[in-house]
């Protein structure tokens, strides 16, 4: 693997990770939405990530790795709707329901902590890889 590659990867990475922080966000700013039907109800998203893999083989016959990480889609939780009796709230239903979001907080903080701390990781790595880069030309002086 050349060490340019590194760059891909983290980049990839860091990509993958900035989506996660938007549906993060996105869910927590929906948290306390509510609707009269269950359809129309705002759901909690989440990415989903896949290796970006090289199919081809190096010059020297060695197949290459993982090249990275993309988004293969964003799902909606299936987790159920918060349900609440509120018949004098003006969005309830004919039975005097409001739907709430199925967002869970601590979950969503979790996520955000995670992808927060992953995204840095990717930016260590390539901090490190600049200076072997460079390292590497100081070498040659």
């Amino acid at each position: 693997m050349s060490l340019y590659n590194i760059f891909d990867i983290a980049g990839s990475g860091m990509s993958a990770q900035t989506t996660r922080l938007n549906l993060v966000a996105s869910n927590m700013a929906n948290a306390e939405t509510v609707s009269s039907s269950t359809g129309k109800t705002y759901r909690a998203r989440q990415p989903v990530f896949g290796a970006v893999l090289q199919d081809a083989m190096s010059h020297h016959g060695q197949r290459n790795g993982a090249k990275g990480v993309r988004v293969l889609g964003v799902v909606e939780s299936q987790t159920p709707l918060r349900q609440e009796y509120a018949p004098q709230h003006p969005m309830a239903n004919e039975g005097g329901y409001i739907f709430k979001s199925n967002v869970n907080m601590i979950e969503e903080m979790t996520n955000m902590m995670s992808a927060s701390q992953s995204y840095k990781n990717n930016v260590e790595m390539l901090n490190t890889a600049k200076q072997l880069l460079q390292q590497t030309l100081k070498i040659g002086q």
